[in-house]
């Protein structure tokens, strides 16, 4: 089936993210592995291996999806399916792709999984509101490798950033109402 017989398949590949398709399948594949080495080989290999293939194939998808949704007018929308909406579909299909191929996580792997998926989607969306690992925007993959220290700096130090801005704000004074 070619991608001209099939608009969906086109536009699938349109928004593919190959930096990010490569990077998704090292890492949750290790997380996956990780948290599966209590059952042995017999048992994680085969989970591992279909997540490997399963993530390869979406995961370019579903960060297209994500750089698509910087483009939001709304920022808070956008934020949201970023962290929120992509991740919850990727989660769901994977629970059925390992449903279907009869490899089947322990729960303990699903709770590892979702837990990585939240902070990686936070990440996510820091790395690329700051213009890291996007295609189709001229910089190479070894360019935002050699950023990742700052993205991981600045990723870490925001939560303070955040707390430090709301800390030192001055407090709104209330004005006294007249006319009552």
């Amino acid at each position: 089936m070619s991608t001209q017989h099939s608009p969906l398949l086109k536009q699938a590949f349109a928004y593919w993210n190959w930096k990010c398709a490569l990077m998704s399948a090292a890492a949750r594949s290790l997380v996956y592995l990780a948290a599966m080495a209590h059952t042995g080989p017999r048992g994680a290999l085969p989970v591992v291996l279909v997540e490997v293939c399963y993530v390869t194939l979406t995961a370019g998808v579903y960060a297209g999806m994500q750089q698509n949704a910087l483009r939001l007018r709304s920022r808070l929308l956008g934020n949201l399916i970023i962290v929120l909406g992509v991740p919850g579909l990727a989660q769901t299909l994977d629970w059925f792709t390992h449903r279907l191929t009869h490899t089947v996580a322990t729960h303990r792997t699903i709770l590892s999984v979702s837990i990585f998926a939240v902070v990686s989607a936070l990440f996510h969306l820091h790395v690329m509101r700051n213009g890291g690992f996007l295609t189709g925007q001229g910089r190479s993959l070894l360019d935002d490798f050699r950023r990742v220290p700052r993205f991981i700096a600045g990723f870490v130090l925001r939560p303070v950033d955040f707390l430090t801005a709301r800390i030192s704000r001055p407090a709104r004074t209330v004005e006294p109402e007249v006319g009552l």
